[in-house]
């Protein structure tokens, strides 16, 4: 990852509506527009409009794509139907997760979205793991907009009427004006809504189509982080690293019965060693009594002050208008009701495990007979 800050397409759009940019996976990027907490609830009511252009778009092209990125990855990628999206992680040869990713099956390629700070290191990774019958191509002349809350698909659809019939984790190509769009009905906040791959040149004008709706605010990073966290989303680089394992980050539904079955994904012998519960630590929620956030980095000690775990997400739950954080603790502990301590800044506080995500997710599921 480079050290140089780069604007995206949005950059001068952002800035003409207020926002306080900084910088962010090596880019320019909105912390806030009119505050983290306004947005926050707009999100949860309305719709909120998110730039997440530094997310790596990617094609995998060619012959056996599918076959291939199973190899790295412990995802069904050969039973993917078209217009269907999957959840999964990209593993090192110890098993432990190199990104988190959406794969996507687009009828003639494989569409990849991968985080925008180990983009780089994901395309590398890849191209030294796809046999070369395999092409991979980064999309960076386009752009990526997310739609989220419970007004989004009223929104949306009034540019783009059919994008309405996706469901959760379906996508499609879809055109508007002239336009092609990539639209896939889903995100990173617990809310219903589309993620809209569009051409750089022209996301400006669909940005602006959207922001001129009456439901629709920008929203920037800070309420995506308090969002995802309420969802219980896993952030990459915090809760996700190379040297956690799909088990222990409670992951378990994206190790597929197949891909357990033939064991021929990376690392899958550390895997499957700690499936389904038998890894010693485990990622989970915390409820966190008091009104004083615990942030990353906060300690989860035992009875006798001694460190047994860690926070790697934390802060203050807008909607639920009360501290909530994600952390790591011994798997024996790993019960809900159980009482956690935490230590930050030499100060015990007290939490309890408890489910997730924090707040009921609002996807908009297919229904089950359907």
């Amino acid at each position: 990852m480079t050290d140089t800050i780069a604007p995206l397409p949005l950059n001068d759009w952002h800035v003409a509506q207020g926002a306080r940019m900084v910088p962010f996976a090596g880019y320019s990027m909105p912390i806030q527009y009119e505050g983290i907490m306004a947005e926050h609830l707009w999100t949860r009511a309305n719709a909120g409009l998110f730039d997440v252009s530094h997310m790596g778009q990617l094609n995998l092209i060619g012959d056996g794509a599918a076959e291939a990125l199973e190899a790295i990855v412990p995802g069904a990628m050969t039973t993917l139907k078209p217009g269907k999206i999957r959840y999964t992680l990209l593993l090192n040869d110890k098993g432990g997760i190199l990104d988190d990713l959406m794969v996507t099956n687009a009828a003639k390629h494989l569409y990849l979205v991968v985080n925008g700070a180990t983009k780089h290191d994901d395309i590398a990774y890849m191209q030294a793991n796809l046999p070369a019958t395999v092409t991979l191509v980064h999309r960076t002349d386009d752009a990526l907009l997310a739609l989220q809350g419970p007004k989004a698909v009223t929104a949306f659809a009034r540019l783009v009427p059919g994008a309405a019939e996706l469901y959760f984790m379906e996508s499609g190509p879809f055109e508007w004006g002239g336009i092609p769009l990539g639209v896939s009905r889903s995100g990173y906040t617990g809310e219903d809504g589309f993620e809209i791959s569009v051409p750089a040149a022209h996301v400006q004008k669909l940005a602006d189509a959207l922001r001129a709706m009456d439901e629709v605010k920008p929203v920037g990073l800070g309420a995506r982080d308090s969002l995802r966290l309420e969802a219980g989303l896993p952030l990459y680089g915090h809760d996700l690293t190379p040297e956690t394992l799909p088990v222990e980050a409670d992951l378990n539904f994206a190790l597929s019965k197949t891909r357990r079955e033939k064991g021929n994904f990376a690392g899958a012998a550390q895997v499957l060693a700690q499936y389904p519960d038998k890894a010693m630590r485990k990622r989970v929620g915390l409820a966190i009594e008091g009104r004083q956030p615990v942030r990353e980095g906060a300690e989860v000690v035992d009875d006798d002050g001694a460190v047994i775990g860690m926070v790697t997400s934390g802060g203050f739950s807008p909607t639920l208008e009360r501290p909530i954080a994600m952390a790591y603790i011994p798997a024996d502990l790993a019960i809900s009701g159980t009482t956690i301590s935490l230590r930050q800044r030499n100060k015990i506080i007290a939490s309890t495990v408890t489910t997730m995500p924090f707040v009921p997710n609002g996807y908009h599921r297919r229904p089950k007979s359907a």
